[in-house]
């Protein structure tokens, strides 16, 4: 089809008169006029309508407001001529004149009326069928026809189903935005949007499953599209995408980490702005959630004889990170950036998590080597001067860490003296306008449920724990208060608007404050025995039906043996109302083998009757005396499980201490 030069064609006004008085201004066609033309056979007369159309609606603001000619004139588009259109235009090699005036044409009016429709008519397949042919075109098109595409698409896909239509494509379908994505940063949007809105209502497994075989091919398109850049936006939106798809969606074992975490090196280790630390830091923290084994070994990959390993350098800037922005942290609660600054700390403290996991285990295998196939050091090489350096910087900095932990949790439980919470988070409304009235904790969201919260304290919690130094665990034991509580409310399902349950972080962190004098009188003096012990009883009233638990509510259990149990023997003699824990178990109606053949369930139970075990031990004569067929109650319970465990395990070896003690 040979494209006509508009310029010199003239449409008759809407009279059919001439040009009155020889005036050189062009003739406005009339809408009917452009219909006549839309409405042809002949593809010329067609493009002539639709570059014309292009005209007037451009040039008319009272036209582009009026919705029934807007619809009327839609009406009159050949669908089929739009997508041939935009298809002559994108083909590879069709670099000619023509064909790319017929690709901004078509994109430039399909862009108007996905502009202008109204609403309902915005929805027709007609419009949203263009999907396909449009992102197929981006590729292909001029730079400024590329932005016009990229902004059609994005205002195409916020409709569920044009979300639909894009997400449905095939990867090669993608290829043409994925391919210009480094240049337009807007393609990423469309891919969120898509990923996230265009795939709700999935419920057949295979079409789940077809859809996250679709998202880890277009991700690892992404990457290598970006290879060679700073990949800044890439990083966000791959940390976006892990964080917000369905679960169901996310990739499985995909083979793009190994690229991913080499540009995030890249980015660390080039001078990064405060957005690429943001992206870096991000990305870094969600893989290490999803894919924490895989990433570990890619993330934490040092150089053989490196003076300083990348792990050493990345942690540090991270630590760094940390430290700057605490201090200032809690006057920003209320600013419109504090969603993104706490998603970045959040982040830094999972990744400073694995760390320290990984580096304990480091320092384990020094003691004890294991086989190269399971060696850490292997992927962590740092040398030991380097480790007390950074080992030093990791305990600064979670000194600050739960510095802050306390002012914001005293702000958001305290707050002013004789100030009610409701003046807090309100506003005042006067006569010189509405502003904030004092506010001691975010308004739109509050210390318990803030992510960052938790992963601070789970950072702590390892810390404590696995470190021997006494001087952070008597630190933390300052926060045994907001420990007790998060605790107590992370036990009630309507207490945990966003999922976030801190009781097994906060367990851990008891594992090593308990070990100090202080930590002992702090969990005291806060009732710590008292909201502990029903949970345990809870757990093995429960566990008497296996199926109504999950595997993570026996290792919580056994976490709160643990804690009840060092609890115990610091008392010296057992305190009376601690004996209620023995008689709950004297009356455990232990299930039969075929309905609790699980080695998590028989640890829990092993240390529950260790902990009741260490209950009458340290009783005085005249409480064992009482208690003494709860005793022997126990001891059959015992009994029972030690024959169901494997010789010489762990659990086995428990059982036995048990029985011996009782016997005694």
């Amino acid at each position: 089809m040979d494209v006509p030069d508009v310029s010199k064609l003239q449409v008759q006004d809407d009279d059919g008169g001439g040009d009155a008085g020889g005036s050189n201004q062009t003739k406005v066609p009339s809408i009917e006029n452009i219909q006549q033309l839309l409405k042809t056979k002949d593809d010329t007369s067609r493009f002539v309508g639709l570059a014309l159309l292009k005209s007037v609606l451009d040039n008319s603001p009272d036209l582009q407001g009026n919705k029934e000619v807007i619809v009327s004139l839609w009406d009159s588009i050949s669908p089929r001529f739009l997508d041939r259109l935009l298809r002559t235009g994108s083909q590879a090699g069709s670099e000619s004149k023509n064909s790319k005036d017929m690709l901004d044409l078509a994109v430039a009016v399909v862009h108007t009326f996905a502009i202008l429709l109204p609403e309902d008519a915005r929805q027709d397949s007609k419009l949203l069928n263009r999907i396909p042919r449009l992102t197929k075109a981006a590729l292909h098109s001029s730079k400024e026809t590329t932005k016009v595409i990229i902004e059609t698409l994005l205002t195409l896909i916020t409709i569920p189903d044009g979300a639909k239509i894009f997400a449905n494509l095939e990867v090669d379908d993608w290829a043409s935005l994925i391919e210009i994505a480094p240049e337009h940063s807007h393609v990423l949007s469309i891919f969120i949007w898509a990923w996230e809105k265009g795939t709700a209502g999935l419920e057949d497994q295979k079409a789940k499953d077809l859809m996250r075989d679709k998202i880890d091919g277009g991700v690892q398109s992404f990457v290598s599209s970006f290879i060679g850049t700073d990949a800044t936006s890439l990083l966000e939106f791959i940390s976006h995408i892990l964080r917000n798809l369905d679960e169901s969606l996310i990739p499985q074992n995909p083979k793009w980490i190994g690229s991913v975490t080499k540009l995030i090196c890249n980015l660390a280790t080039n001078r990064p702005n405060a957005a690429s630390r943001s992206a870096y830091i991000n990305c870094a923290g969600a893989l290490l959630l999803i894919y924490p084994e895989s990433t570990i070994r890619s993330l934490f990959l040092d150089e053989k004889d490196s003076s300083k390993p990348f792990s050493y350098l990345f942690i540090s800037l991270i630590l760094v990170d940390l430290r700057a922005t605490l201090p200032s942290l809690l006057e920003k609660l209320n600013d419109p950036e504090y969603p993104h600054i706490s998603q970045r700390l959040t982040s830094a403290l999972d990744i400073l998590t694995a760390f320290i996991g990984q580096l304990v285990a480091w320092m384990e295998e020094l003691d004890d080597p294991k086989p190269v196939a399971d060696s850490v050091g292997i992927w962590l090489k740092i040398s030991p001067d380097l480790v007390i350096k950074l080992s030093r910087s990791i305990a600064e900095t979670l000194s600050a860490t739960m510095e802050y932990l306390r002012d914001r949790w005293d702000a958001s439980i305290a707050g002013a003296q004789g100030l009610h919470p409701e003046a807090r988070t309100g506003k005042a409304h006067t006569n010189s306008g509405s502003h904030k009235t004092l506010a001691w904790d975010a308004k739109d969201e509050s210390a318990a449920t803030d992510a960052f919260i938790l992963s601070a304290i789970r950072a702590i919690a390892l810390w404590v724990r696995e470190d021997d130094d006494d001087i952070p665990r008597e630190e933390c034991s300052g926060l045994m208060d907001m420990f007790i509580e998060l605790y107590q409310s992370s036990g009630s399902a309507s207490s945990q608007p966003k999922g976030l349950d801190y009781r097994l972080p906060i367990l851990a962190a008891l594992e090593g404050v308990l070990r100090t004098s202080k930590g002992i009188d702090a969990f005291n003096l806060h009732n710590g025995w008292t909201i502990l012990s029903p949970d345990l009883l809870k757990i093995l009233e429960e566990s008497s039906t296996p199926s109504v638990l999950r595997r993570l509510d026996f290792i919580r259990g056994t976490h709160i043996a643990l804690v009840l149990n060092t609890v115990a023997e610091s008392e010296g003699t057992t305190p009376e109302d601690y004996m209620n824990i023995v008689t709950a178990v004297a009356a455990y109606n232990v299930p039969s083998p075929e309905n609790a053949n699980d080695s998590t369930l028989l640890e829990f139970q092993a240390d529950v009757l260790q902990l009741a075990t260490t209950l009458l031990e340290n009783s005085n004569p005249g409480l064992r005396k009482r208690y003494l067929h709860s005793a022997r109650a126990v001891r059959g319970i015992a009994e029972q499980l030690r024959s169901r465990a494997e010789e010489s395990s762990d659990t086995a070896k428990q059982l036995e201490d048990v029985l011996s003690t009782l016997d005694a």
